[in-house]
């Protein structure tokens, strides 16, 4: 089951989103009652400053008089200062959290990328796994500093405010509140269109991100077959789909805020003309009135906000649960809860016992495979393409499980070894080797302190590498561009080749490992192999069979069946074998 690209059935940031997001939250708690207490005296202070208005209206204005205005406007400026100073430690304290708990949960789900089986990412694209650590996590981090705490906080002043309206003149008051009724319907009308929109947009986000992650990598066979224009057209339609839902999610958003100022407006114009009604008859004070428009204006202002706050509510309810849906993944190759060891030190005998797998379990790719390779040997596996030579492999370190029948490495099943330590026994280089952006001497140790730099530089030498770190300007220092673009594809093979080696694996596979090298570069590194690989059990995966042709044993797979098993030279001698084909067609 895929990442899903949106999560349609539940609300923005319901209970249980809620809950799960209150665990990052958690270690900085003190931190966050902080910013709520702020945030309240915020409220406190601007519910203040209307009355302290009314005040100097009724009081000393109403009179002529200067006499006790002073303190007032003193009062006011006061009020003021505090709510400015308290608006910077708001917006302080809560990027402080918000910041604290995105980096909590960006950490949270690379680390579980990292323990999640080849076959999800079989399913599910870069770019759009890129979109949940980036924009979806900011999206939570922005409900945090903008939504969560401002709209309690904007609950609590429009109580205090309600309670002031009312305790001032109640007929009035109810005046104002008749604004709630239709700020409640659109309220409901417009949030669930607001949340679809939100969820649209995003899942063009991600779709965009998985193209331009693909075509960037993959440039140079854009340009290379000249498809620059269908790939331009084809992002094109993506983005042009993005902004239609981004537009989409823009009008619900402008016509909610436009709605609600009108609703507002209305609102005022009705106190204006309750509260002048009242003037006449002298039921309350100019000042009264004025401090009704002030407080109207604060009562409205999160009301009309309420679009602002809901859009930033709808955005991260629709990335919470795609980042929650991801965490929810659960590895489908995992240690077992007690790992077994071999009874002596691993030697690296293999055993296939009946295995049977396929990507598609209704199409194997291996059918009843059997075979054994004694610690030490030497094993080529050749075969046509799609025959599951690098399937063998793959299963051996489980980065994918066996359908039917088992694996053995030193006498106990893989299935029941600690996943570090089978793949650490058993390196493996892969025809299209990988180099990390960092220093060369960072991607042969992979950082491992159990990896030493002697034993690293043996390695180099033992692959003939060397000469390669000798004629970089920083040595071992060197950086490693992206993707290792500063070198050529067969001097990563080299280094991903030491690499293998300076692990000191019982097991080494080479899974057309000398493909990219030129024939002397290849013969060299055989000679050198003879030593490296003395005592060690090596398996040779190869579609040049000069590469097999010393091996103890060559294993011979068609179409997913072990046909053949034997030597170069009785495999050769067997009339329409397969490996005698794969000979003669190499041979011209």
């Amino acid at each position: 089951m895929s990442v899903a690209e949106h999560a349609p059935r539940s609300k923005a940031l319901d209970r249980r989103t809620l809950a799960r997001l209150w665990t990052y939250v958690l270690p900085y708690r003190g931190l966050a009652a902080i910013a709520t207490l702020v945030v309240f005296a915020i409220g406190a202070v601007q519910v203040v400053q209307p009355y302290l208005i009314k005040l100097a209206i009724d009081g000393p204005i109403a009179n002529g008089t200067l006499a006790g205005l002073t303190p007032i406007a003193a009062l006011f400026c006061a009020a003021l200062a505090a709510e400015f100073l308290l608006r910077f430690a708001q917006l302080l304290v809560l990027e402080s959290v918000g910041q604290s708990v995105v980096r909590d949960v960006r950490v949270a789900v690379f680390a579980h990328l990292q323990r999640l089986s080849a076959s999800f990412f079989d399913r599910n694209a870069v770019g759009r796994l890129m979109t949940r650590v980036t924009s979806d996590v900011e999206a939570l981090a922005e409900a945090l500093t903008s939504g969560l705490v401002l709209i309690l906080a904007d609950g609590v002043k429009l109580l205090a405010i309600v309670a002031v309206l009312l305790w001032m003149d109640w007929r009035l008051a109810l005046v104002t509140f008749a604004i709630v009724p239709p700020m409640v319907t659109l309220t409901a009308w417009f949030q669930k269109r607001i949340r679809e929109a939100y969820q649209d947009t995003r899942s063009w986000v991600a779709r965009m991100n998985a193209f331009l992650q693909e075509n960037v990598v993959g440039m140079r066979l854009v340009q290379l077959f000249g498809r620059e224009r269908d790939h331009f057209e084809e992002f094109t339609a993506l983005n042009d789909g993005h902004h239609r839902a981004q537009m989409r999610s823009v009008w619900y958003d402008s016509a909610f805020s436009a709605v609600a100022e009108l609703v507002g407006s209305i609102a005022l114009a009705a106190i204006l003309w309750a509260g002048g009604a009242r003037i006449l008859a002298g039921s309350i004070t100019f000042g009264t009135l004025v401090a009704f428009i002030q407080y109207a204006n604060r009562f409205f202002g999160p009301l009309q906000e309420l679009s602002e706050r809901w859009a930033v509510m709808q955005a991260a309810g629709a990335s919470s649960e795609r980042i929650f849906d991801l965490l929810d993944t659960r590895p489908e190759i995992v240690s077992p809860a007690e790992p077994r060891r071999p009874q002596s030190a691993a030697r690296g005998a293999i055993v296939f016992d009946r295995v049977t797998f396929g990507y598609d379990p209704a199409h194997p790719v291996l059918r009843d495979v059997s075979f054994r390779i004694a610690p030490g040997q030497r094993v080529g596996v050749v075969g046509w393409t799609g025959s599951g030579k690098s399937t063998l492999i793959r299963l051996l370190i489980r980065l994918y499980e066996v359908q039917e029948g088992r694996i053995l490495l030193d006498g106990v099943d893989v299935r029941d070894w600690d996943l570090a330590e089978l793949r650490r026994a058993v390196g493996v280089v892969h025809q299209d080797p990988f180099l990390f952006a960092g220093t060369v001497e960072s991607n042969l140790t992979l950082g491992d302190p159990r990896v030493s730099l002697e034993r690293v530089r043996e390695a180099v030498r033992a692959v003939d590498a060397d000469r390669i770190v000798e004629r970089l300007p920083g040595g071992w220092r060197e950086e490693v561009r992206e993707r290792g673009s500063n070198f050529s594809v067969g001097e990563k093979q080299l280094l991903a080749f030491a690499r293998a080696l300076a692990f000191e694996p019982t097991v080494l596979v080479l899974d057309e490992a000398t493909s990219s090298v030129d024939a002397a570069t290849e013969s060299r590194i055989r000679e050198a192999l003879r030593t490296a690989l003395a005592g060690r059990t090596s398996i040779l995966i190869a579609h040049r069979l000069a590469t097999v042709r010393d091996a103890d044993r060559i294993l011979v797979l068609h179409h997913g069946e072990l046909r053949e098993d034997g030597s170069h030279d009785a495999l050769v001698r067997l009339d329409g074998g397969i490996y005698r084909t794969l000979v003669e067609l190499q041979a011209g």
